[in-house]
């Protein structure tokens, strides 16, 4: 199953819901297709669909599913990431009036950058391919999220002790 969510902004994403209907109507993708369509106009024709779905309900379609495409929303992102997948993230974008401005676009290249952990689509007529070759494509990446606590905990610990060091002195 695919999941294809684009969160809860006011402004629609028809470009990508579309974009998802017209792949599985070409049978472009084979297996099922559910999408939380938000405030997004188009209806889908050849997928499932629900304009919002709980939290809950979220969680266990990001579990459930083999791909999940998300909108830029960090939130949206994240969650495939702290069960070990890896989300294809199409941001919304300005110029399409998906967004006020292009910050999840900057934002999602910039953690594809840092990262190497999400699939970034700029351009709608990449995510056919993506799809197709997901597999292969998430096979090498580092599932999950990087955490830098156990660094950060480490540090810390040695800038109190100096710190008492320097105090009992």
């Amino acid at each position: 199953m695919i999941f294809v969510t684009v969160g809860t902004h006011e402004q629609s994403f028809n470009r990508l819901i579309q974009c998802i209907d017209e792949l599985k109507l070409e049978n472009v993708i084979s297996e099922n297709i559910v999408i939380q369509t938000g405030f997004s106009t188009y209806v889908p024709l050849n997928c499932e669909w629900k304009k919002i779905f709980s939290y809950k309900e979220m969680k266990e379609m990001v579990h459930d599913a083999r791909i999940i495409i998300t909108h830029g929303g960090p939130s949206s992102f994240i969650m495939p990431l702290q069960v070990g997948k890896i989300p294809i993230v199409v941001p919304r974008q300005k110029q399409f009036d998906e967004h006020v401005n292009d910050h999840q676009l900057e934002f999602a290249k910039e953690v594809e950058k840092r990262q190497g952990n999400i699939i970034v689509i700029e351009g709608i007529e990449q995510l056919q391919n993506k799809i197709l070759n997901y597999d292969q494509i998430v096979m090498e990446m580092p599932k999950g999220i990087k955490s830098h606590n156990k660094k950060f905990n480490n540090e810390l610990e040695k800038l109190v002790e100096e710190i008492f060091t320097v105090a009992l002195k």
